[in-house]
């Protein structure tokens, strides 16, 4: 969008795509907030947090078991791979570990519309568009997305948060790029006219006669982004960004690169302007078909990396308490090398879920066998059960958050229901 027409977008709807207003005081909100990482392309947990060793008279599983052990800290166990003993050594006591997902599929699409709405099919909502829907009424972004899956089915917008420098541009569209020390594109004559043939276009649209009523809500809702203090939160988050040489580098390895610290470290910034409550963060390339070990390997050190980042960076900005933190993949990958040195698809995944201070963790739910096939486990006990228990799925899995994050019962969660879906109590 070039200037002139980013004008008239001022001058003429008062709003963004993907800004909603109007903007509730920053302080007004000290609940939760949430971030979903999507590890994008179908990670490896028999490399990661279901640990997998090879069987005699099987394929290799993994060739770090050839010579390497599971490893464990506090009741997780995990694989001696990539970086792993660091990120669980550190962070046991904060997680919560779902394995034997059954994803149904092996395909991209559908493995990533399932995992992160709970349904298969196109339809639902992420469960970050649900906790922004109920928790983030009033703010100006309150969901943000990185990329991804990130469809809201109505219940919310999201933001596209891929550029630090829009943000300063829309809060201060009167600076260039909204650099204070720049000289502005208007002087504060200039601006103060336009400001005020804006205000009064607004009034005239206002009292237009025989609205219907959506158009009356528009209406009211541009008068109230108008407002001195509706821009408060995204001026404050403006201003918290560092400058671009001053954001987390992006990572390089090979043809991968990835902006996952730099997505976290905007995350956090707008949790702590208070503009946000739900962020999904991505990472891609780990459709590991050839070299699976060197990729998938420097894939999941960044993956854990940048999680620890988030947490750090959320403890110096003071929100880490209020944190949860959810990973997941399309699906996981076949307990197998193929001709190319990679694995291919494999419906069975994990979940990984992380909050300070809680009695659910340090704990590891569900089972997979010495192949990797999901086990039923019993609803109630979550215990394995052969004989009458449930396999696990991702609609178990948004089920639960749902519950556990207070969302279960708001009218937009009840529109998008899981029939004929256990309960199971992994909070508890």
């Amino acid at each position: 969008m070039n200037r002139r027409s980013f004008m008239k977008v001022m001058m003429g709807v008062g709003a963004v795509s993907g800004f909603r207003v109007p903007l509730a005081n920053a302080a007004d909100y000290n609940g939760k907030l949430f971030v979903f990482i999507q590890a994008d392309g179908g990670w490896d947990p028999t490399s990661f947090c279901d640990p997998k060793t090879n069987v005699a008279g099987e394929p290799l599983i993994n060739n770090w078991a050839t010579s390497g052990e599971i490893r464990q800290a506090g009741n997780i166990r995990y694989a001696p791979f990539a970086s792993n003993q660091a990120f669980f050594d550190k962070y046991y006591q904060r997680i919560l570990v779902v394995n034997g997902v059954d994803a149904q599929t092996n395909s991209h699409t559908a493995g990533t519309v399932h995992n992160w709405s709970g349904r298969i099919s196109e339809g639902y909502p992420t469960t970050t568009a649900l906790l922004a829907a109920h928790n983030g009424v009033g703010l100006s972004m309150p969901y943000l997305s990185f990329g991804g899956f990130s469809n809201t089915a109505g219940v919310a917008v999201f933001t596209r948060l891929n550029n630090a420098g829009d943000i300063r541009n829309i809060a201060k569209p009167e600076l260039v790029l909204g650099d204070p020390n720049r000289r502005p594109y208007f002087g504060a004559e200039d601006w103060s006219s336009i400001t005020r043939h804006r205000d009064t276009r607004m009034a005239r649209l206002a009292a237009a006669p025989n609205l219907m009523p959506r158009d009356a809500r528009n209406r009211e809702l541009y008068a109230a982004a108008l407002e001195p203090d509706a821009a408060e939160g995204l001026r404050s988050f403006a201003d918290m960004i560092p400058p671009t040489d001053e954001l987390q580098a992006v990572e390089e390895y090979g043809l991968f690169r990835s902006t996952l610290k730099r997505q976290a470290q905007l995350a956090v910034l707008a949790f702590r302007a208070g503009v946000a409550v739900s962020a999904d963060l991505r990472l891609g390339g780990f459709d590991t078909h050839d070299n699976h070990d060197a990729e998938a390997g420097w894939l999941l050190g960044n993956l854990t990396g940048a999680v620890d980042y988030l947490w750090d960076y959320a403890e110096l900005q003071g929100v880490a308490d209020r944190l949860v933190v959810v990973m997941g993949s399309d699906f996981g990958r076949t307990n197998k090398y193929n001709a190319e040195a990679g694995k291919d698809h494999w419906p069975i995944g994990s979940f990984v879920v992380m909050e300070k201070n809680q009695t659910w963790t340090n704990r590891v739910v569900g089972e997979t066998d010495e192949l990797h096939f999901a086990r039923q486990i019993n609803a109630g006990t979550l215990q394995r059960d052969d004989t009458s228990g449930t396999l696990i799925h991702p609609k178990h899995i948004h089920k639960a958050l749902r519950k556990y994050l207070g969302v279960a019962d708001t009218a937009d969660s009840q529109r998008f229901p899981f029939h004929n879906t256990e309960e199971l109590p992994l909070f508890s």
